[in-house]
């Protein structure tokens, strides 16, 4: 009998991590205002928003995921496509779709007695903005317990790289622009998309095949690779303490609001899950493709979304806010996702 795989100790306890770097975040915005206002300065160039520290972090942080990358693998993908075309059609042709439409209802008209017109417009683009970027990084966790297949997701999520660099910013502009009195500059926007997937994942794929050349695949796989997960897993931690000090202000002046915000996007994520996963057994693909893949279609690029919220919109901004409640959620409800696929696991043939 096959045992479920077990996360290592930082996965295994990622909620608490996470629940730490929010709280430090929050209390360095509030202890030292002056210190975390000059680093939110650091910008590059005037006027772009977008933020040296984080993109640093991120950089770090995405790169050594973009190592893993296999383009190459996507050939392979033929044998089993059912899995991949519901992951496709959940992450572009469902979600945004969904959650444009889910955030203008909630901020639009029921929640429209406790937030301002200008503020619903706000959030409803921070939830697109979210929606718009499938998840990159984290979804290797979470098929990994989930028992996911990791060849197979590693062709879901490359790509689903190589689509976002097409159709991110289009999605985020038609949606934001129809959803909300918002408009979005497209230079902006594409230049958030330029810091914070091009460049990783051109240095990703660069370094992947230069050390391969040089040492081999055995040994970058087995042996390389590994050694990153320090250097993510302090990219990611530094990260979120950044971000959540940069809304320290932003998320204890409206802790209703952080609420409000929440309910759209947890709903989101499990209408998607369960969207990916009924048309997964409905085709009768695989478990391990099926768990992993109702995943990817569930869970999001909050680093890229919270760098694109800030930078179209600024740091203090109810765009930012919403995408970093993303960052609160997102960690919990797909934990709870994932038990939900291991206890229902038995649903597919072997």
């Amino acid at each position: 009998m096959k045992t479920e795989r077990r996360l290592a100790f930082f996965e295994r306890y990622l909620t608490l991590w996470v629940a730490l770097c929010i709280a430090a975040g929050l209390a360095l915005g509030k202890l030292l205002p002056s210190a975390i206002e000059s680093l939110r300065r650091l910008e590059f160039g005037r006027g772009s928003q977008i933020n040296v520290p984080i993109a640093i972090l991120i950089w770090l942080m995405i790169t050594p995921m973009m190592m893993k990358v296999d383009f190459g693998a996507i050939r392979n993908v033929g044998r089993k496509p059912a899995g991949l075309v519901v992951t496709l059609i959940v992450n572009w042709l469902v979600k945004p779709f969904s959650m444009a439409f889910l955030a203008w209802l909630f901020f639009r008209f029921i929640f429209s007695a406790f937030i301002t017109h200008a503020e619903a417009d706000q959030y409803i683009a921070g939830c697109i903005i979210l929606a718009a970027a499938p998840c990159t990084a984290m979804v290797f966790v979470w098929s990994h317990l989930t028992d996911g297949d990791p060849a197979y997701t590693l062709v879901q999520v490359s790509v689903n790289d190589l689509i976002m660099l097409v159709l991110f910013v289009p999605i985020v502009r038609f949606l934001v622009t129809g959803a909300s009195s918002l408009t979005v500059p497209f230079a902006v926007l594409l230049y958030s998309v330029i810091v914070f997937i091009v460049i990783p994942l051109t240095a990703g794929t660069i370094l992947r095949w230069f050390l391969i050349r040089r040492g081999g695949k055995d040994w970058f796989e087995k042996d390389l690779l590994p050694r990153f997960a320090p250097v993510t897993i302090t990219a990611l931690l530094a990260t979120l303490v950044f971000i959540f000090a940069f809304q320290a202000d932003n998320i204890t002046t409206r802790p209703f609001h952080v609420f409000l915000i929440a309910i759209p996007i947890t709903l989101q994520v499990y209408l998607n899950s369960s969207l990916a996963y009924s048309l997964m057994k409905l085709l009768r693909v695989e478990y391990s493709i099926a768990a992993p893949g109702a995943l990817i279609g569930a869970s999001n690029f909050f680093e890229l979304a919270v760098a694109t919220a800030i930078a179209l919109f600024g740091p203090d901004s109810g765009a930012a806010l919403a995408t970093v409640v993303g960052v609160l959620v997102e960690v919990p409800v797909m934990l709870t996702v994932c038990a939900a696929c291991n206890r229902t696991r038995h649903w597919f043939s072997a």
